[in-house]
């Protein structure tokens, strides 16, 4: 019989993107394969969400994250720290998962220390795996500053208090996986697996252009017949460097328009630099949520614009290569998971040389024909059903093997671990 697995993740609300999205197409796996799983995210109030016959989702009431992004919502340690009698623990023992996963970093992993320490009575000692779907050096930099003080911290958090808790680490790319390995201490070692995200590729394949749409659209992104639309779709942060977005459409011609399909806390700031440096050629859109909307706004524009330099994997863009819509993307990061000079146009992140790349999509048409068809064939290895099919084949493995492994019979303590001088 299939195992049961549970996922815990502070990365998820109504309008979040590709952690909710991962998950939500685990579930669909979880079902189309006839196996238990059961998901455990933040909520405005308490309620259990069943989601086809072999799913479950559990939202716990959290209050907002009072930093950053507002939008979200923390789990936090009364909820499963002993001697509280917490909403989280009390799931874990009602459900006996035979794994369990936490995709964060900051507020729930600690749980994972508490179960290899024996610390919650009343459940099995399972497989305790870390999802990690960014970079926490990353993260750090873009909220506090990019400085080597952060970086040091960072791997010294990740190398005490994060990786040791878990038997197991998944990383959604190579991008992901290089920091974990880099802040991974001789004495700590962890297995380490990369598996990468996915997307409706299928979806987006049959996206087709509507002359009606896409006049509609140059019509509201200010344009006229010889107006070239360049999209940008996802979360409006600051670790996803938007900004390039308005350097890059600054150096372009008249005829460039860009929108803006996303919501988030840079929202304002966004606005404003619009007015000041590219009246009337940006186009804010606001969060889409309907699928059918963003597939179509997908086959009416001429060209997908990713700035994000430090982007762990990305779904946007990839749903963008399926689509058959060029890609503008850094010359870094995770996106080069999928992203190369055969199937997009790379460029160093910055204005000057996205407003390069860009301009050459259109001065090239034998060039973009044979990237957009390089790209639909990359993006058809991507779809949501391989992909989870090999994130379950992962689990099954590590449950599997784990009885007999070394972290079966071995309790670890981060406090045992003296601080490396050099920190």
């Amino acid at each position: 019989m299939a195992i049961k697995t549970l996922h815990i993740t502070n990365a998820y609300h109504q309008t979040s993107g590709g952690i909710r999205a991962f998950y939500r197409a685990m579930l669909d796996a979880a079902n189309r394969r006839g196996r238990l799983m059961r998901l455990v995210v933040p909520g405005e109030r308490s309620e259990i969400e069943e989601v086809g016959s072999c799913g479950r989702i559990y939202h716990i009431a959290a209050r907002r994250a009072f930093l950053f992004d507002k939008r979200y919502r923390l789990i936090m340690p009364p909820t499963y720290l002993p001697p509280f009698r917490g909403e989280l623990r009390r799931i874990l023992k009602d459900e006996q998962p035979d794994l369990i996963e936490v995709c964060d970093k900051y507020s729930v992993n600690w749980l994972a220390g508490l179960l290899r320490r024996g610390w919650i009575s009343g459940l099995r000692r399972t497989p305790l795996v870390g999802m990690s779907c960014e970079r926490m050096d990353d993260n750090v930099g873009a909220f506090l500053g990019r400085s080597r003080a952060g970086r040091r911290w960072s791997r010294f958090y990740l190398g005490y208090f994060y990786i040791p808790f878990f038997d197991y680490h998944i990383a959604n790319s190579s991008y992901t996986a290089a920091e974990l390995r880099d802040a991974t201490l001789q004495r700590h070692e962890r297995p380490i697996y990369v598996r990468p995200m996915g997307a409706e590729v299928d979806d987006f394949s049959r996206a087709r252009r509507s002359e009606k749409s896409r006049q509609s659209l140059i019509a509201e992104a200010g344009g006229d017949e010889r107006a070239k639309l360049l999209l940008y779709a996802g979360r409006l942060s600051p670790e996803k460097n938007v900004s390039l977005l308005i350097e890059m459409i600054e150096r372009l011609g008249n005829d460039f328009r860009l929108i803006v399909a996303g919501d988030g806390p840079l929202i304002g700031r966004l606005q404003n630099e619009t007015k000041a440096r590219a009246p009337g050629r940006v186009h804010l859109l606001g969060h889409i949520g309907a699928r059918a909307i963003l597939i179509d706004l997908y086959a009416n524009c001429d060209a997908f614009i990713h700035p994000n330099p430090r982007e762990p994997f990305g779904i946007a863009p990839l749903e963008a290569m399926a689509a058959g819509l060029p890609l503008v993307a850094p010359n870094a990061g995770g996106v080069l998971s999928y992203a190369d000079e055969t199937n997009a146009w790379l460029a160093e992140p910055n204005g000057e040389s996205f407003a390069a790349a860009t301009g050459a999509i259109f001065n090239d048409p034998a060039t973009r024909k044979d990237r957009l068809a390089r790209a639909r064939w990359t993006a058809q290895e991507y779809n949501w059903r391989d992909v989870t099919d090999r994130f379950f084949e992962l689990y099954d493995e590590l449950h599997e093997q784990f009885p007999s492994s070394r972290f079966a019979r071995r309790n670890v303590s981060p406090a045992a671990y003296p601080v490396p001088e050099e920190l």
